[in-house]
């Protein structure tokens, strides 16, 4: 490790219900080869190798996914764990890690549970994330909306920075459709892709200013805290005040130096099993089938089959999951809504 070093700090948290039955919350999305042969955990890791000028990670999850996580770092013993003693969302699990580091280090927050088809470009925006981070900038990845999606935050570019990147002149929640088009055909508008970067100690000091309920009890969870191997435990009465926020809540719609750079390396954050069918692609009729399965005359259909066949006839834009004995049937527009079925929120 260098002092130019990236220190990647994967967040592994969510039971993934929007992707079931196939991620549960025994064995949710990060854990799982949705795309390609290794877990999209797995490949958020290799993302950011070494050799490539990152440090070791630093995974922050809970004791639920603890085991997964272990076994998919495949042995890597620089690796360090942050075990959250309960969910407190995104601002408390990335103070965590902040008071891990020193103050001077560049945190680069990554979820574990999106895909990146061009590593080399997450690469390359990381290292123009991380030198406005050196500059005190709190860095997002602005990503290049590809369609006026309805699911993401927007970020509007700002003025420029010197020595690349710009301001963020505003984060805009996420739209309905006719905002969504208007933003695209304005330009200067991307995707908030919930990728960050900045230095551990502006971090804390942002958050202690915007919300020092939770800057407090992070710290005094980490003074309390205990080490055990390559873990390291906060304590849990103190996590426990914590009220739950995002950091774009908590501290990037704040900040008076909130910056972004443009990130274009097909992204997708495999939110349902339409944007999971997207990234995986598909056959000249947009079909994809994982599983033994027939398809007749149908086009942009999705069937995932672990054991029983499939047939599936003259249907356009639907998703057929079969996953032990549980089985989804959806059309692609209603992925969405997957995650409100009382068995994905149960299982």
């Amino acid at each position: 490790m260098t002092e130019s070093s990236i220190h990647p700090v994967i967040l592994c948290g969510g039971s993934g219900t929007r992707l079931w039955p196939r991620s549960r919350a025994v064995r949710p999305k990060p854990f799982l080869p949705l795309v390609g042969e290794l877990t999209l955990f797995e490949q958020t890791v290799a993302r950011c190798a070494r050799d490539a000028g990152f440090a070791a990670p630093i995974v922050v999850t809970g004791t639920a996914h603890l085991a997964h996580v272990e076994q998919q770092l495949s042995g890597d013993t620089e690796a360090r764990v942050i075990v959250e003693p309960s969910a407190r969302n995104t601002a408390a699990a990335i103070a965590l890690a902040a008071l891990r580091l020193p103050a001077d280090a560049v945190m680069l927050v990554c979820p574990s549970d999106h895909h990146i088809a061009d590593s080399a470009a997450f690469q390359t925006a990381a290292r123009a994330a991380a030198s406005l981070a050196r500059q005190g900038w709190l860095v997002s990845f602005g990503i290049e909306a590809t369609g006026p999606a309805t699911g993401f935050g927007y970020l509007q570019q700002g003025a420029a920075i010197n020595g690349g990147g710009y301001q963020v002149a505003r984060f805009v929640e996420k739209p309905d459709r006719a905002r969504a088009e208007q933003f695209l055909a304005a330009g200067g508008y991307a995707w908030n892709g919930g990728i960050f970067a900045f230095r551990a100690g502006t971090f804390l000091d942002e958050l202690a200013v915007h919300r020092p309920q939770i800057a407090a009890h992070a710290r005094a969870a980490v003074a309390k805290g205990r080490e055990q191997g390559a873990e390291f435990h906060p304590d849990a009465a103190e996590f426990a005040q914590i009220d739950g926020e995002s950091v774009d809540y908590a501290v990037m719609e704040n900040t008076a130096h909130a910056a972004m750079v443009r990130a274009d390396m097909g992204w997708s954050d495999i939110g349902n099993w339409e944007a999971l069918h997207t990234a995986r692609g598909g056959d000249k009729l947009g079909n994809f089938v994982i599983g033994p399965a027939e398809l007749v005359n149908c086009r942009n259909v999705l069937v995932e089959s672990d054991g029983p066949r499939v047939s599936v006839i003259g249907l356009d834009d639907v998703v057929v999951v079969v996953d032990g004995n549980e089985v989804l049937v959806t059309t692609r527009a209603g992925a969405q809504l997957v995650g409100k079925l009382g068995g994905a929120a149960n299982q």
